[in-house]
């Protein structure tokens, strides 16, 4: 397989896209957790406090995320300047290291996801309890 300059920057309107995502995601929750402390200074609910737990965790996984998404978009731009440099094996190597990195940040993606589901299930569940 022969390895252009194009191939890597193929990546990078969808990694910024995703560190993009990521970055709202984190505001979201930035949002949440405050008005969630407001709420838990006022009334000591033991289920406010279980949503602070998991939102620490959320928050924790979002930071890995975008950790991951910079690290790959880091190595296609290394990629990059090793083929333009004429090192097309260390150029691949590179530029695979670039997607098992996007990987991981996907993977950790998905799993942020899955919490979320579960924490809007817990949301859920007590209103029906109130009702």
């Amino acid at each position: 397989m022969e390895l252009t300059l194009t191939t890597p920057a193929l990546l990078f309107p969808a990694i910024s896209l995703l560190l993009l995502a990521y970055t709202n995601r984190f505001l979201t929750l930035a949002s949440l957790i405050r008005s969630l402390h407001d709420r838990w200074a006022s009334s000591h609910e033991e289920h406010v406090r279980g949503q602070i737990s998991n939102l620490r965790y959320r928050i924790r996984l979002i930071r890995n995320m975008q950790i991951y998404g910079v690290s790959s978009f880091f190595l296609c731009v290394l990629c990059m300047f090793m083929l333009y440099a004429g090192q097309q094996t260390l150029g691949a190597f590179t530029f695979g290291a670039a997607l098992i990195v996007l990987l991981v940040s996907l993977a950790l993606s998905l799993r942020e996801v899955q919490i979320s589901v579960d924490a809007l299930t817990l949301e859920l569940r007590d209103l029906e309890e109130r009702n």
